[in-house]
């Protein structure tokens, strides 16, 4: 555990519900500014998600329309729509799949890459000053004792089954 301060019964200290609050604030600061950097550059945050999940998937640039749904976590149906709109102001390229008929891949145009690297930039800049509550040691450490602890948990439950299971 990290921070000073007096443990409750969690065993949580002030400190440790400071950093998590920071971090917290942290990530919507973020977010918020991101949301601005979007309208700034003449999209919507959500076209501007698009984009990015587009570009940033490992499939790219062979990215379909069920993959942007699962990565932004919306319907097929949302996704195809959202996908529309964006065509349709020259962001993206839809394609039908050479393989799959069916299925549409998607691309940045050089306009939607352009536009996406405007919000891109000025986001890693915001990034950088709020590296220092983002990425703070105490967090950073914490994180690390939670996976060892799920390490823990999984090995001593690999081992209960094969007391109760040898085969």
């Amino acid at each position: 555990m990290s921070g000073t301060g007096s443990r409750l019964s969690g065993g949580f200290s002030d400190g440790d519900y400071r950093d998590q609050a920071d971090f917290r604030s942290a990530i919507r600061r973020f977010l918020h500014y991101s949301e601005e950097q979007a309208r700034a550059a003449g999209i919507t945050p959500q076209q501007h998600l698009l984009l990015l999940v587009t570009r940033g998937h490992r499939a790219y640039p062979k990215v379909s329309i069920g993959d942007v749904a699962e990565a932004l976590q919306i319907s097929h149906h949302g996704a195809s729509l959202l996908v529309d709109r964006v065509v349709r102001r020259g962001l993206l390229a839809r394609v039908e799949d050479p393989d799959d008929r069916r299925r549409a891949l998607l691309s940045l145009t050089d306009e939607g890459q352009r536009v996406l690297d405007r919000i891109t930039e000025a986001n890693r800049r915001e990034l950088g000053t709020l590296e220092g509550v983002l990425f703070r040691d105490s967090l950073r450490q914490m994180v690390a004792t939670e996976h060892e602890a799920e390490k823990i948990a999984s090995l001593e439950h690999t081992r209960s089954i094969r007391r109760i299971d040898p085969a």
